[in-house]
């Protein structure tokens, strides 16, 4: 994901409205194998480091992207927090709900510091219509909304064991804190408060080979399923299901979102991602999906024209121009057109922590407020 942000920065010409642009001028890493490919591309790189203490004291440096394995996001996130460097950190923002909530209240002592969540898929052009949708409060009363990513990275059995396999490292959240963030966004950018969840949690294999011949304890949830309680800004209920999946048959790399109203519904996947599926009702005749083919309609203009296709490189640009603008202007472009914010990555730690609890008891949780 560094690699992916630093070529984000080299087309930066893309967004000719932006007023600001970003400069990599330092890179840090625990090994220097990754060094020559970002050194060898951006001339703009003046330190490389494997101490990172050493990137937080350079005074060059206004800003971090930190992607760090679960467990040293209290340490990294806080430090990079109290050297008044601005931060764009990675899901779920802390191992666990002990560990985000250090966070929040590092963030709460260092207010001037600009801190938002990494979650690049709300900005597919589809994904920012169905916002605007939200926004205009289109869909009447919500009958069920149901969210979630879906891939297949774990499906073969014999891959080796890494990080986000192990609960020292990815926690206990398992998959639901390594994807989970991707499909709560919409709903808590909505501002629909979850109030309870059933979770069903899979641990479909439960051991992987280690890479040196033997084998190794695979402890983290492979796939999660919340079924939600949830509440509109009308104070209406309704079903939200929300799915996180490390083995899903059938998917390669799928996210989605379904919104179902009274007046209006609409969904997408990734799977198909040029197709947007919009039903209106009207008071006679049948019910019929209408199949809206998307460009490039992106959220920061782009010099790429509206009739072609949107990419997942198109997506980390345009999260990364989220960032900025509002690191800048003090305010998102608009609602939806703006990265996670650290409150958004609070209230998804209490959801898995209930989904959890849930899982052990077999049992609705209630969501701490």
């Amino acid at each position: 994901m560094g690699r992916e942000f630093a070529s984000a920065t080299a087309r930066w010409c893309h967004l000719p409205e932006l007023d600001l642009r970003p400069e990599i001028v330092a890179i840090c890493a625990s090994s220097t194998a990754s060094f020559p490919w970002y050194q060898n591309n951006f001339s703009s790189i003046t330190q490389a480091t494997t101490d990172y203490r050493e990137l937080l004291a350079n005074p060059e440096v206004e800003a971090i992207y930190c992607a760090v394995p679960h467990n040293l996001h209290e340490q990294f996130y806080c430090d990079i927090i109290r050297s008044g460097k601005h931060l764009m950190a990675e899901k779920p923002f802390g191992i666990d709900l002990p560990s985000n909530q250090k966070i929040m209240s590092c963030l709460v002592d260092h207010p001037d510091v600009f801190t938002r969540c990494s979650s690049e898929f709300p900005f597919i052009p589809a994904a920012q219509q169905v916002g605007k949708m939200i926004e205009k409060d289109e869909f009447g009363k919500i009958v069920e909304v149901n969210s979630g990513f879906l891939h297949s990275s774990d499906m073969d059995q014999n891959k080796p064991i890494n990080w986000k396999r192990r609960r020292e490292t990815n926690g206990e959240y398992g998959c639901m804190g390594d994807l989970g963030m991707h499909a709560c966004n919409i709903p808590l950018r909505a501002g629909w408060d979850i109030l309870n969840v059933r979770a069903i949690l899979s641990d479909l294999v439960p051991e992987r080979p280690d890479g040196k011949g033997g084998m190794a304890q695979c402890d983290t949830w492979d796939n999660a399923t919340m079924f939600c309680e949830a509440k509109d800004e009308n104070g209406r209920l309704f079903p939200l299901t929300i799915k996180t999946q490390r083995i899903a048959p059938g998917q390669k790399n799928t996210w989605y979102i379904e919104i179902l109203g009274t007046e209006k519904s609409v969904r997408f996947s990734t799977k198909n991602p040029k197709l947007l599926e919009v039903m209106d009702y009207v008071n006679t005749g049948e019910q019929a999906w209408q199949h809206i083919d998307m460009g490039h309609e992106t959220a920061f203009k782009s010099i790429t024209g509206g009739i072609f296709e949107f990419g997942f490189s198109d997506a980390i640009l345009q999260m990364w121009a989220a960032f900025l603008y509002e690191f800048k202007h003090g305010q998102p472009l608009t609602k939806f057109a703006a990265c996670a914010s650290p409150e958004e990555t609070a209230l998804s730690h209490r959801l898995f922590t209930a989904a959890l609890e849930s899982n052990r008891s077999n049992k609705t949780i209630e969501i701490s407020k």
